[in-house]
């Protein structure tokens, strides 16, 4: 058997491939097992991470919503101060000449021009806009939708108008109540304020006409001083920003000022003054005792007020009222889509203004005491009493003059005297 000798035909090449014995072996169950057959997962690193948030760039977004709030609520605040400034404008009394000028013809065209500087309408310009604001998206979105500039599901917002017919008697009557309980207690606080005003001039005039004692002049003319300073600590207690000290100034000397300014009730004060000077004069007792009753309509008068102060209309009354109104200007749109379009809008804004109007008045007029001419009638009645003792000096001079003439012309027999 020949061999063949060549080199090149010899190989040093195998197909033979080894296998690798594990070092050791997993059990099928084995919580590794489950990491191992788990996909590996890569997670992209970037060498440029993203800038940390500097205190500045806080700093300027809490100054943006900031800026954002404050611009929210700029007409608010407006609105508020215009309301407030009309609260604390005096009111005068009225004339002969103030009732023919508020009754004139021509009153109905001036109350329109002068309609921007009413309070009233002035305070309605948030409420009444955001309505109105409302409106015209609702209407600028039915729009879209009837001309097809949004997707086919976007719906026409519209609704029927019988739940509207419906509650409208119950807004209407809402309303209604809501005035009419404001107003009563507008005409209770009148009515406790003329019952202050009468009984302070009846107590001066008694005074005025029954201490007579020549060497209690001084005592009687601090009396009647603290009488008149009465509605005047009155009126300052229900009035918000009153400046008592102002009021007082010239009424008061300046020790029973500082007084009355360092109590915590300053028409009690005043009130105790008077007792405190009744006790120091030289009376009868029963003429003390009956001016000392005259004190009683002072303390009906701060009850009354501290009532009427303290405690408002049942506030569930009040947010039941402004509720609704709300709901029924926000859903108004809507209803009114199908008969008016465009027109809605108009239609909302004339709805929200009367209706809020109204709502406004009520709200208004429930704290009495700003409606009222509290300052020109503390000043009447001071310039009364004044005008009283003034006056009294004068009669009783007249009288002592014709008693004395009586007394010259006739003798105590009734003969004429020579």
């Amino acid at each position: 058997m020949a061999q063949s000798s060549n080199p090149s035909n010899l190989s040093l090449s195998s197909n033979f491939t080894p296998k690798p014995k594990p070092l050791f072996k997993l059990h099928p169950n084995s919580p590794l097992q489950t990491k191992i057959k788990r996909p590996p997962s890569f997670k992209t690193l970037s060498s440029v991470s993203p800038p940390p948030l500097r205190p500045s760039d806080s700093k300027a977004t809490i100054n943006e919503t900031l800026n954002l709030v404050s611009l929210l609520r700029a007409i608010p605040d407006w609105a508020d101060r215009v309301q407030e400034r009309g609260m604390r404008q005096k009111r005068t009394l009225y004339n002969h000449e103030n009732w023919v000028y508020h009754r004139s013809s021509l009153r109905h065209v001036r109350h329109l021009l002068s309609s921007l500087q009413s309070r009233v309408i002035l305070s309605l310009v948030p409420p009444v806009l955001a309505f109105t604001s409302v409106a015209t998206v609702i209407a600028t979105y039915n729009t879209a939708v009837d001309l097809h500039w949004l997707p086919g599901f976007f719906p026409v917002l519209r609704a029927s108008s019988l739940p509207y017919q419906l509650t409208a008697p119950a807004l209407a009557l809402l309303l209604v109540f809501r005035t009419e309980a404001s107003y009563s207690r507008f005409e209770e606080g009148r009515k406790a304020w003329t019952k202050v005003i009468s009984g302070t001039n009846d107590f001066a005039r008694q005074v005025i006409a029954g201490v007579e004692n020549s060497t209690d002049e001084p005592i009687k003319t601090a009396l009647l001083q603290y009488i008149m300073a009465f509605p005047v600590a009155l009126k300052c207690h229900v009035m918000y920003g009153s400046d008592i000290g102002r009021d007082l100034q010239n009424l008061l000397e300046v020790d029973d000022l500082a007084v009355v300014l360092n109590s915590k009730h300053r028409p009690r004060c005043v009130i105790e003054f008077i007792s405190q000077t009744l006790k120091v004069l030289n009376l009868e007792e029963s003429k003390r005792t009956m001016l000392e009753s005259k004190i009683s309509c002072f303390h009906e008068g701060i009850g009354v007020c501290e009532q009427l102060m303290g405690i408002p209309i049942p506030l569930s009354y009040t947010r039941l009222t402004s509720r609704f109104l709300v709901l029924w200007h926000l859903t108004l749109p809507i209803i009114l889509w199908d008969d008016c379009h465009w027109i809605v809008v108009p239609a909302t804004f004339i709805s929200a203004a009367s209706l809020f109007c109204i709502e406004e008045v009520g709200v208004l007029i429930e704290e009495p005491f700003p409606m009222l001419a509290l300052d020109e009638l503390c000043r009447v009645v001071q310039n009364n009493i004044e005008e009283a003792i003034v006056t009294e000096k004068v009669i009783q001079a007249r009288l002592n003059g014709k008693r004395t003439r009586h007394s010259y012309k006739h003798s105590p027999n009734g003969w004429p005297n020579t």
